[in-house]
């Protein structure tokens, strides 16, 4: 990939759409080394979630530009997400719940008013028991969401809220604005 100056319009205006995104306190979202062999215009970002949060979370947003539109896109811009959590074991057993992780993605893309085709992604459960050496760390249990879709239009500033909704989502954070009560033992 070659200096963004020389990118195409469409993605310049599309990456600064991206950029405008401001996350919310308890979010760190910065520029990443994009994957370059997927699409001729690749950019990135990478996003944790940390702090006084339920569920610590960690997740990648790619904006992929390739100007000949490959059909499976339907466009010439595409969005792919990456989001992995892990989870309480009470929570990881609920049967509902890769339908509930993929409800987070699609209210998000809904509520930020963010406009989009070709939507397709998985949910996926995972649960690891460690031994040996690692025996003390015990067993683990994660959600973990790829997800890509095709905006309508280069104005990717609400894909980008989406995306930091999704997060917060996956986290446990409560809306903007409200207060979560934490239960002392």
């Amino acid at each position: 990939m070659t200096a963004m100056t020389h990118a195409p319009e469409l993605f310049r205006e599309a990456v600064a759409a991206l950029e405008a995104v401001r996350p919310r306190s308890e979010v760190t979202l910065e520029s990443v080394r994009a994957p370059q062999r997927l699409a001729p215009w690749a950019y990135a970002l990478s996003c944790d979630v940390t702090g006084e949060v339920d569920v610590p979370a960690t997740g990648r947003l790619v904006l992929l530009h390739d100007p000949e539109g490959p059909e499976a896109w339907r466009g010439v811009l595409r969005l792919v997400v990456y989001v992995r959590a892990g989870l309480d074991r009470e929570l990881a057993s609920d049967p509902f719940l890769p339908t509930v992780g993929w409800s987070w993605l699609t209210d998000a893309l809904e509520c930020s008013g963010a406009s989009w085709t070709a939507l397709g992604g998985t949910v996926t459960e995972t649960s690891s028991a460690r031994f040996g050496e690692l025996a003390d760390q015990g067993r683990s249990d994660d959600l973990e969401l790829r997800a890509s879709w095709t905006p309508t239009d280069a104005k990717l500033q609400p894909h980008g809220e989406a995306f930091l909704q999704l997060m917060s989502s996956v986290a446990g954070l409560p809306p903007v604005g409200v207060t979560a009560f934490r239960q002392t033992s």
